[in-house]
């Protein structure tokens, strides 16, 4: 099924403020919340639509990308995204990233559903984002690429499993029986409120650890390395940012990991220039091949490829490679590159030259037309419309 847009799915236009994309996104999770809509499928597909537009609008850098390259500048190929797509998001995940939003539990009761199915609202951390940049030259980000890195980063713990806990010996929080939250009764002059917080004793975390890990201080993770491999796709641009899921700094105890952050950098052709998915190439003529016409090379990505120059070629003239430029993301076919044609004139001459120069000033055919004239004048004008 086809994504929607992220503004539809919350029911929000384009300059909603961060706290109307907050307060939508509460009243869509709510409406599809699993414990209110037990056994549906597609309330659930719809819960988990909610908070992926929500981690995408709720965030001003994924926002601003989305606003500009749509779905491509959040998503980008497989694993690539916030959530990697509806299908692929966990409700846990979901409970424990934007439980804040209702003012206490996410879960179990739904911050005043009442009922409840029961389920645990636990902390669970999560780690923090890391940034690389990918620098690419021209030719990469025409056929896309793969980059490997070797990132410092934390990792589970190996001797406790990423629990935090000598031998994994946990116990049940005996504050909350495990629930990770603590609900009082208050009385008010409007009536019995329940106020729920999180556990003071295990923090949220449902459990008590009987002994910290030497290895880890009790945290679960510890500075190590991995190599991540990165599937950079054709027609990425400077400035454009992916992410990878889950390939951040793993989370305290067992917790969410972060996200990577690739940044987009374009290495200087050295004689392109990049114009969306159109390549640009200044042609220098010498006087003879552009009065006479002839055959010159112009440089691809991959090679050079000859081109036919008509007789009487004017400068500002631009000629086009069609299909030789860049692809755009996720789309087919590929620009063109833009020959603008330029005249040489030599600074200095010989005698002979001179003198043959000067036979040709009296000539009609080497004198410009009004037309020629018209021509020249709309084109130098285009270059400021």
């Amino acid at each position: 099924m086809a994504k929607r847009d992220y503004y539809e799915v919350l029911g929000v236009e384009k300059n909603a403020s961060a706290n109307d994309i907050k307060k939508a996104y509460r009243r869509k999770a709510m409406q599809y919340h699993p414990d209110k809509n037990p056994g549906s499928k597609e309330a659930e597909e719809k819960f988990k639509e909610a908070a992926e537009a929500y981690s995408v609008l709720s965030d001003p850098d994924k926002k601003a990308r989305y606003d500009q390259y749509g779905f491509e500048g959040v998503n980008g190929p497989e694993g690539f995204g916030g959530f990697g797509g509806a299908q692929g998001m966990d409700i846990n995940d979901i409970f424990s990233m934007f439980g804040d939003i209702f003012g206490g539990g996410f879960g179990g009761g739904f911050g005043g559903f009442g009922g409840g199915s029961g389920r645990s609202a636990q902390t669970r951390y999560r780690g923090s984002d890391l940034r690389v940049k990918v620098k690419l030259s021209l030719q990469e980000i025409s056929e896309g690429t793969t980059k490997k890195f070797k990132l410092k980063k934390y990792v589970p713990c190996n001797h406790c499993n990423g629990s935090g806990a000598e031998g994994n010996a946990m116990d049940t929080c005996p504050e909350c029986n495990g629930t990770g939250r603590i609900v009082r009764t208050v009385r008010t002059p409007f009536g019995i409120m329940n106020s729920e917080n999180v556990c003071p004793k295990c923090g949220g975390e449902g459990k008590i650890i009987k002994n910290k890990c030497n290895h880890c201080s009790g945290d679960g993770i510890v500075m190590g390395e991995e190599i991540v491999e990165i599937q950079i796709p054709a027609g990425v641009a400077e400035g454009m940012q992916l992410s990878m899921r889950g390939k951040g700094n793993a989370g305290k105890r067992n917790g969410i990991p972060g996200d990577l952050l690739i940044q987009i950098e374009e290495e200087k052709h050295p004689q392109l220039i990049r114009d969306e998915k159109d390549l640009i190439y200044n042609l220098l003529l010498d006087i003879p091949t552009a009065t006479l016409g002839g055959v010159v090379e112009i440089p691809t990505i991959k090679e050079n490829v000859k081109l036919t120059i008509e007789p009487g070629t004017q400068p500002g003239k631009a000629l086009r490679l069609r299909g030789k430029g860049l692809p755009a993301l996720n789309e087919y076919g590929k620009g063109d590159i833009i020959v603008n044609v330029s005249i040489y004139i030599p600074e200095t001459l010989t005698k002979d030259e001179k003198k043959t120069i000067e036979n040709f000033r009296n000539s009609e055919n080497f004198k410009p037309t009004e037309s020629i004239k018209e021509q020249i004048f709309r084109r130098f004008r285009n270059l400021f419309d």
